[in-house]
């Protein structure tokens, strides 16, 4: 298995969709899951902030992500990726109830596969599966980043970074043993490529 994390605008999902395409392998976008899970909240008028509801909601959810991101049934591709949503995912993912229910379906998830896994995220390789066979974290400038998010924005790029660095519950950060690629100006194929490298390569 593959776990691949990083921050906002890194290239986590472009480049984990693309890596388990090339190795015909099952992939997993479990930002997916958090930003189906407020549409869902913002849907029934809850607060992010409110804890116990936001919990309740995401207990009772049935997400799927592919081909399209479903909850409940509802097809939510777009609307993950609008503000709304931008502005209130860091909030219910520091949710420690909402984390600990999708942690639990990201490993049930995994381990139902017949194949190899890419798994993407901000947690995976630190918390979700710390024994993935191979760690990457992503990296590229706020203003690369920025540009990739289109219409969100540095501020409200660097203020997610900044709430998902902080949350009390699996922060925002590098594994000990992750390999870190910074995207910068460099093409998926490339980054995909390195990743294939350093998956052949015996540790």
């Amino acid at each position: 298995m593959v776990a691949i994390d990083g921050p906002a605008g890194s290239g986590k999902s472009t480049v984990a969709r693309a890596l388990a395409t090339a190795l015909n392998w099952s992939f997993l976008d479990t930002g997916a899951m958090y930003r189906a899970v407020t549409t869902e909240v913002l849907a029934c008028g809850v607060s992010p902030d409110d804890v116990d509801g936001v919990a309740a909601i995401a207990s009772a959810a049935v997400i799927a992500t592919e081909p399209v991101v479903r909850i409940n049934g509802r097809d939510v591709d777009q609307e993950i990726r609008g503000a709304p949503v931008n502005q209130a995912v860091s909030a219910v993912a520091a949710n420690p109830a909402v984390r600990a229910a999708m942690v639990s379906r990201q490993r049930a998830w995994v381990a139902a596969q017949t194949r190899g896994t890419v798994v993407e995220g901000r947690d995976i390789g630190t918390v979700v599966f710390p024994n993935a066979s191979l760690k990457v974290f992503l990296t590229a400038s706020l203003s690369e980043r920025a540009r990739r998010r289109g219409d969100e924005g540095a501020t409200s790029v660097s203020r997610r970074d900044d709430a998902d660095r902080a949350r009390a519950v699996s922060p925002l950060r590098r594994a000990s043993d992750a390999i870190v690629i910074d995207t910068t100006g460099r093409s998926i194929d490339e980054v995909v490529k390195e990743i294939v490298t350093c998956l052949k390569t015996p540790n």
